[in-house]
């Protein structure tokens, strides 16, 4: 389908709730000291110099601007969610699939895929659904858990980004009152308590800015002073890996991690900011920042421009963008140098190769906010985000640390080094060196200010070895990540798999669902009408022998390719699996695509089917119901189709489709069903 298709609010309610309702499976949420408050002191920081006291949580860079994504994002706990970039051009078509991650991670996607209208209310949705799942009691959630922060991320040029249509969706994050009081009306009868609840209308006044590859430093410098300056947000600029010169950032890919068949375009270089430019820029846009009370950082960083080498992508793509493993190593050798040019003068935000492993590690470098994308697309999705939490508690335990803060001055070997640098009067020195030696907060044993500077000179240490060790570390290397996913050589099919539902969790969309078919052995029966009489023949039969089957959401589908990737099977779920669309005009638009259409009316369900091309319909039911196709137009019993036909028919009836769209309906239409298509049908 490749065409995303908002998906009503007050369905999405229904949707969670029934999900809560029927397994709780949504209520696991990481637990640990990072979301204790109160007495307690939360792992927290301060974003954009600014909201100090988020809970530092992976933040979620989601590959998709729905609704749904940002609340599972929310579950899997994040609690800075870096939302999908807008542009002024937003009827893009985008080359599919656009998702490769069978190695280290490959893309060809533009951000944009709605309306820049449509964006602004699937980010509103977002929030006023995480705030009815907290308000609705059915989470155990520690104190401080809710707080959540959506930053913004618009490109990709002056022009675009102070067009009347972006400064009209950066009001609207600003004040959403318009939208918010929109979409509580349609807050379901059944949870109209809801209405009531004071949802927050200024969704953000952070952002990130997402440049694209080859972008001006004069325009970089331009956009940024306007969104400070005419917007009045906290920003951050995200910058490019080519920062590093073609010498080194080649010398590091190709010779140090070994990717010898990934090649870096010199147009990535030529056209694309330089490091002292850079500089320049950042000190200019740091003073003006604070000449007008707002924070400014940098981001490392955006993905990299490399030759397209590879089979996936259409041929017509001559470039793609690198993500993943090698990246990691590049965007922290940039930490390590901006650190060494700016020491700890701007917040930094990190974008590159995260995982479960080096999460805690780019905490201990003081990172905020750290975002994850890549390894969201991996099975699990955002199941994966618990081993980061579980990872960090241990790393923090291992080193005595009760906060963010005191795990930054631990971690790494460093807290009485970083001390030394520190012009101490000598009972303040060692009353540190005291408090290190046991454990308990650090922050107790000196003043305010020192505390800083030591938590701060410990980040410039903690990233000098990091980036030594990870520019070494062979799990980013060329030959730790050449392996793909496992295919096992059988071909998918309409009905039936392995049901590994690997392809549920790495849809970036949530568009892959599973549901129910009865085990059975069907006989293939065909009905025909001949001289006044009904009659019927045999031609094989349909199997259903899997636990369940695997269907897809098309509203929710852009074709990226991605569970194609991680499918031990060929063909890809996305294409052959059963595609369920939300609304009617689409099923008959979309004449191309086999698949089905839901709905309830007056007199009952409606079930539309396509198979091959060949459209058919069931309507009614219990115990007889009306089944119409191409030549025919049949009343027939449920239970026993062949036994008592009425209507016409023009020609031979496959009596299996009957059949097969009384399941569906059975299967994924019945409210009681926890699906995208039954909480709207």
């Amino acid at each position: 389908m490749a065409e995303l298709r908002p998906y009503p609010f007050g369905a999405l309610i229904r949707r969670m709730f029934r999900e809560l309702e029927t397994s709780g499976s949504i209520c696991d949420l990481p637990r640990g000291k990072f979301f204790l408050g109160g007495g307690e002191r939360e792992l927290s920081t301060s974003f954009h110099g600014r909201r100090a006291g988020t809970p530092l949580g992976p933040a979620a860079g989601p590959q998709s601007q729905m609704a749904q994504n940002l609340l599972l994002s929310w579950l899997g706990g994040s609690r800075i969610i870096e939302l999908k970039t807008v542009q002024v051009d937003d009827e893009l078509t985008i080359p599919r699939p656009c998702i490769d991650m069978q190695t280290v991670g490959y893309n060809i996607e533009w951000s944009q895929e709605l309306k820049l209208e449509q964006s602004l209310e699937e980010y509103v949705k977002g929030s006023m659904l995480i705030e009815i799942l907290v308000a609705s009691g059915k989470l155990d959630l520690q104190p401080g858990a809710e707080a959540t922060l959506f930053d913004m991320s618009v490109g990709y040029d002056l022009a675009g980004i102070s067009s009347a249509q972006v400064q009209a969706f950066l009001r609207g994050m600003q004040d959403a009152s318009g939208v918010v009081e929109r979409l509580r009306s349609e807050i379901p009868d059944e949870y109209r308590r809801f209405r009531d609840l004071d949802f927050t209308t200024r969704l953000s006044d952070t952002l990130t800015l997402s440049t694209f590859h080859g972008c001006p430093p004069d325009e970089v410098e331009a956009i940024v002073d306007f969104l400070l300056r005419e917007n009045g947000l906290n920003c951050i600029v995200k910058l490019n890996p080519t920062l590093l010169g073609p010498d080194e950032a080649r010398e590091v890919l190709n010779g140090i991690l070994g990717y010898e068949d990934v090649r870096i375009p010199d147009s990535a270089f030529e056209n694309d900011t330089r490091w002292e430019e850079m500089e320049g820029f950042v000190q200019r846009l740091g003073d003006t920042a604070g000449g007008l009370g707002l924070g400014f950082g940098v981001k490392f960083t955006n993905t990299l421009i490399v030759h397209n080498h590879r089979d996936f992508f259409p041929e017509t793509q001559e470039q793609m963008y690198l993500s993943g493993a090698p990246l990691h190593v590049l965007a922290m050798r940039l930490v390590g140098r901006f650190r060494e040019r700016f020491a700890d003068a701007y917040p930094i935000s990190f974008s590159a190769g995260i995982d479960r492993k080096n999460f805690p590690d780019a905490a201990a470098l003081g990172l905020v906010a750290i975002t994850v994308c890549s390894d969201l697309l991996k099975p699990g999705g955002y199941a994966r985000f618990s081993g980061y939490f579980e990872e960090l508690e241990r790393r923090m335990q291992r080193a005595g640390a009760e906060d963010l803060q005191d795990f930054v001055i631990r971690a790494s070997g460093n807290a009485a080094s970083a001390l030394k640098e520190l012009d101490l009067e000598e009972g303040e020195r060692e009353s540190c060196v005291a408090a290190l030696e046991r454990e308990g907060p650090l922050e107790s044993a000196c003043s305010p200010d020192t505390f800083a500077a030591w938590v701060s000179q410990a980040r410039l240490l903690n990233t000098k070895g990091y980036v030594e060790k990870a520019t070494r570390d062979p799990r980013y290397a060329q030959a730790g990540n050449a392996r793909p996913p496992r295919k096992i050589g059988s071909r998918l099919e309409l009905f039936d798999c392995i049901t590994c539902d690997k392809c549920i969790p790495v849809c970036p969309n949530d568009a892959n669902f599973t549901f129910v078919l009865p085990r059975l052995r069907l006989p293939i029966v065909k009905l025909r009408y001949e001289q006044g009489l009904w009659k019927t023949r045999a031609d094989g039969e349909l199997v259903i022998e899997e636990k369940h089957q695997i269907a897809n959401f098309a509203d929710f589908c852009n074709d990226c390719g991605n569970c194609d990737v991680f499918c031990p099977e060929d063909g890809g779920p996305y294409v052959v699996k059963p595609r369920f669309f939300g609304r009617l005009e689409d099923w008959k638009s979309f004449a191309h695509l086999d698949g089905f259409h839901l709905a309830q009316t007056r007199g009952g369900s409606v079930v539309r089917g396509r198979f091959g091309g060949v459209e058919y319909s069931l309507s009614g039911g219990s115990p007889r119901a009306r089944f119409a196709g191409a030549g025919f137009e049949l009343e027939l019993e449920e239970n026993d189709p062949a036994s008592d036909p009425r209507g016409t028919a023009s020609t031979e009836v496959d009596l299996t489709y009957f059949q097969l769209l009384i399941w569906i309906r059975d299967a994924v239409g019945k409210a009681d069903e926890i699906n995208y298509v039954s909480a709207w049908s």
